[in-house]
């Protein structure tokens, strides 16, 4: 089992001698193999509910635990994928994905056979002795995303990974996000500020309010989609196209919107 619990969570930071809280009382649980998108307005505190869940931040108050042990570190069960590529520049395909298996301890044989086998999952042959800037911004996530997989993360924490990539790119690499789920499913958690890009991955969509972040409520697209049929290996344009997808999309836009107009008053 790979849960991730966010139990009474508030996270206070400190600027300029003056206390803000950017999180306040937020209970969320993600299921075991659950792809759950996290959105809402900007600074309603969805990175750091991220962060947190890696081990890169601490809540204030509350508990965050994954398969129920909270957590304190960073650790090898939880992978993440920054909207900034984060690669070596000085490392090749080949090695920037061979990096955190070499740290884990991993014999050659084994790392080989993985590297293998996202290199032409994620449809990079050809490209593994490439270095990061001879690479389109959609490859160099391609590669992000296949560094993540290898190591056979528990769960997978995603902040905005495909929010540095033109459009064209972006529904592409939504699609084989899709496709990887599907064939390699992990326990996710998603932040993104892209509506239609939570509908279409998302099993659950988590709609946070304005500051202090909280849950305003919990959307479940997995029950839609199975009700309606939807073929989730279709590409994006024939599922955006279906009514219930609208709906769904128009729904988390007005609870948005909601809390753009209040923070305006």
């Amino acid at each position: 089992m790979a849960t991730i619990s966010f139990s009474g969570v508030e996270r206070v930071f400190s600027q300029n001698g003056k206390k803000f809280v950017a999180l306040k009382d937020v209970n969320l649980e993600v299921q075991d193999r659950e792809f759950v998108a996290i959105v809402g307005p900007s600074g309603c505190g969805k990175t750091t509910c991220m962060r947190m869940a890696a081990g890169l931040e601490h809540p204030t108050g509350g508990t965050v635990s994954v398969d129920r042990e909270v957590v304190r570190k960073p650790g090898p069960d939880r992978a993440v994928v920054f909207q900034a590529f984060a690669l070596f520049p000085w490392k090749t395909v080949w090695d920037n994905i061979d990096f955190g298996l070499i740290s884990l301890g991993i014999e050659a044989a084994e790392r080989k056979r993985r590297i293998e086998h996202y290199i032409g999952l994620m449809g990079l042959g050809g490209y593994e002795h490439a270095y990061p800037h001879q690479l389109s911004g959609g490859m160099q996530q391609r590669v992000a995303i296949a560094r993540a997989y290898v190591l056979d993360p528990k769960v997978l924490l995603m902040d905005e990974p495909f929010g540095a990539l033109d459009a064209q790119t972006r529904v592409v690499m939504q699609e084989e996000l899709v496709r990887l789920a599907r064939q390699h499913p992990r326990t996710v958690l998603f932040i993104t500020h892209a509506v239609e890009e939570a509908v279409y991955l998302a099993d659950r969509i988590v709609v946070m309010t304005g500051r202090p972040g909280t849950i305003r409520e919990i959307i479940d697209v997995k029950a839609v989609r199975e009700a309606e049929q939807w073929v989730q290996h279709e590409r994006i344009e024939d599922v955006m196209d279906q009514p219930s997808f609208v709906h769904l999309r128009s729904h988390v836009w007005k609870l948005l919107r909601d809390q753009h107009v209040s923070a305006l008053h």
